[in-house]
């Protein structure tokens, strides 16, 4: 989230960030959406398809929409913790929410979170509630957050390699004629003429294919680790400022009542 709210406020008033990170991916996609349909109503999609022979083209535009479902399926996850992330604040923030961690957290609402929040207080219960360092903790949930969120990666440079690829193939399609040429017949002329064409259209057209995906993909996915480490900035606040304490409280309590008078 962008500013984060400590205390009861956040329960009835909560930031809907989170939320909003599946709506801006709506919106970006539904842009997206449009380009095309106005790409394909005045032909240049079609003309794209039929002229690259090798259907590199064809398998970036599926390599992409693919891309984009898994997009929001990550999307929609990281919404969903985040909506967790805020109820569990609310729960904490409460005047009894450390009884919530009375029973290991488990009053709290489920999520990655809750399993982090669970995480510490079972590792203060062990080491008789000394104070907890909680960065191993907080290594495994960013990376539980983040998932398959480097698949955006991976797609957006195999994009950019298919477009060079598409690129070579057609620069070698474009001068294989030229070997064989023979500036006296006419006929060979003008179908070496026809081949370079075709060459010379298939890279370019895998070259702008492969980068225009690679640079939504790259978009669409930025747009989704920022929403990641804002969730993950809201857990270490709601560990660091209403966890830990509790369980260091909880310590002390433990101490005092097993000293003698």
């Amino acid at each position: 989230m962008s500013s984060v709210t400590i205390g009861p406020i956040a329960g009835s008033n909560a930031d809907p960030s989170e939320r909003s990170a599946l709506l801006f991916w709506m919106i970006f996609t539904g842009l997206s959406i449009f380009a095309m349909v106005l790409l394909w109503r005045f032909g240049l999609i079609h003309l794209m398809l039929t002229s690259d022979r090798t259907y590199i083209s064809s398998v970036i535009a599926v390599l992409y929409l693919v891309t984009c479902g898994h997009c929001f399926l990550r999307t929609r996850a990281i919404a969903r913790e985040g909506a967790a992330a805020r109820r569990c604040r609310a729960v904490l923030a409460a005047p009894d929410g450390s009884k919530a961690l009375d029973a290991r957290a488990t009053a709290l609402p489920r999520g990655l979170v809750r399993d982090h929040i669970e995480s510490l207080a079972t590792k203060a219960a062990a080491q008789d509630y000394r104070p907890v360092d909680q960065t191993l903790l907080l290594r495994t949930l960013a990376d539980r957050l983040r998932g398959s969120n480097g698949f955006g990666a991976f797609v957006s440079d195999t994009l950019m390699k298919l477009g060079l690829l598409g690129t070579i193939i057609g620069f070698i399609i474009m001068l294989a004629p030229i070997a064989g040429l023979d500036a006296a017949d006419k006929v060979a002329m003008r179908s070496s003429m026809g081949l370079m064409s075709d060459g010379m259209a298939v890279a370019m057209y895998t070259t702008l294919a492969g980068l225009v995906g690679s640079i939504l993909v790259r978009i669409q996915y930025y747009m989704l680790d920022a929403a990641t480490q804002r969730v993950f900035s809201d857990a270490v606040v709601l560990t660091e400022t209403y966890v830990t304490p509790v369980l260091e409280r909880q310590g002390a309590g433990t101490k005092g009542a097993g000293t003698p008078p």
